[in-house]
C-alpha cells in the first residue's frame, strides 16, 4: 500500500484497500465493502461527481433514510474507475463470508469489464483459488507466496530482544520459544521447511486486458 501510494502521488490515480475480518464477517457485505471503496475513492477527489451527491441526497430522501444498494455503488464504480486508475487492494478475502463473496467477485467482474485501468490485487488461502478463477475467468494472474521456517525463527528472535523485561527470561528459556513457536506455526504462515514445499498463501492479481 504505501508503494501504491507513494507512486500515485501527484498523478491521477486512485488507491484502495479493505481488509475481511472474521469475526466481522456478518457485517462485511458486498455493499459494505465497495461501498468502502468508493468512498476512499472520492475522498481522494477535489470534487464529489454531481451524479454520486445527487444519488446520496435522493436516499436520504426515503423513509428513515438508507444506504446505497449494492447495483448503484457498482454502476457509480464502473462511472469512476473508467476514467481514473484505480489500484485496489483487498486482503483476507477467504475470511468474507461465501455468501457475500460471490457477490463481492461479481460486482469486481462488472466494475473491470467498464474500467481498462483498473488493478485489483486480493490475498487469500488457497482454497478460494478455483472460485476466483472461475468468476474472474481471464482475468486473473496468481501467484503463490510464503515464509520460510527461517524467517519466523529470525522475527521471534528480534521480538525477544526487544522485551522490556529480559531479566524475566534465561537462555534456557529463549532456546525453548526458538525451538517450539516454528514448529507449532500453522501452514497458513510457513511456506516451506527444510526445503519442502507446503501449501502457500496465494496473492492473486486481478486485472482486465492483463495480457
Amino acid at each position: 500500500m504505501d508503494k501504491l501510494c507513494d507512486e500515485a502521488r501527484g498523478q491521477n490515480t486512485a488507491v484502495t484497500c479493505f481488509y475481511f475480518d472474521f469475526a466481522a464477517r456478518k457485517e462485511q457485505s458486498a455493499a459494505s465493502m465497495l461501498g468502502s471503496l468508493l468512498k476512499q475513492i472520492v475522498g481522494g477527489l477535489e470534487k464529489v461527481p454531481e451524479e454520486i451527491s445527487r444519488a446520496f441526497q435522493e436516499q436520504k430522501r426515503v423513509v428513515g433514510g438508507r444506504g446505497l444498494l449494492l447495483p448503484d455503488i457498482v454502476g457509480m464504480l464502473r462511472a469512476i474507475t473508467s476514467s481514473l486508475r484505480t489500484f485496489v487492494c483487498i486482503d483476507a478475502l477467504d475470511e468474507c463470508a461465501a455468501v457475500h463473496r460471490v457477490k463481492v467477485l461479481d460486482s469486481l467482474k462488472q466494475i473491470l469489464e467498464n474500467s481498462q485501468s483498473m488493478r485489483i490485487f486480493i490475498i487469500g488461502r488457497p482454497h478460494i483459488r478455483a472460485e476466483v478463477e472461475r468468476r474472474l475467468y481471464g482475468r486473473v494472474m496468481s501467484v503463490s507466496v510464503g515464509s520460510s521456517k527461517g524467517d519466523i525463527i529470525e522475527y521471534v528472535r528480534v521480538k525477544l530482544e526487544e522485551d522490556e523485561t529480559p531479566e524475566a527470561m534465561d537462555k534456557t528459556l529463549e532456546a525453548e520459544i526458538l525451538k517450539k513457536i516454528p514448529r507449532k506455526m500453522s501452514e497458513m504462515y510457513v511456506g516451506h521447511d527444510s526445503g519442502n514445499p507446503a501449501p502457500h498463501y496465494p496473492l492473486i492479481e486481478m486485472h482486465l486486458g492483463f495480457y
